[in-house]
């Protein structure tokens, strides 16, 4: 006795690949212009100074410096990148 289905009944046995998606610069990483800093469906996380919003909701940076992860809301964070020459500017 044969242990698999008929041809005919099981179009679609396989899964798909993972996405990918979440966080993928932490708080106070420096990160360089144009990097992904989180991949994300819908906008839980918010484009801030210093970032842009891709089209599919990607939170890139947009100049170099530091990533800071801020409250906007109860369930939204607000993602900024503090320029280095800010950081500088500070510390001095």
């Amino acid at each position: 006795m044969a242990h698999k289905k008929a041809g005919s009944s099981v179009k679609n046995g396989r899964d798909s690949a993972g996405q990918r998606l979440g966080i993928k610069a932490h708080d106070g990483q420096l990160v360089t212009a144009g990097s992904i800093i989180v991949r994300q469906r819908g906008m839980t996380f918010i484009s801030g100074s210093g970032t842009g919003l891709g089209r599919d909701y990607t939170v890139f940076a947009t100049v170099a410096g530091n990533v800071r992860f801020e409250h906007q809301t109860q369930k939204k964070k607000r993602v900024r990148v503090v320029p280095v020459a800010e950081m500088a500017a500070t510390e001095a």
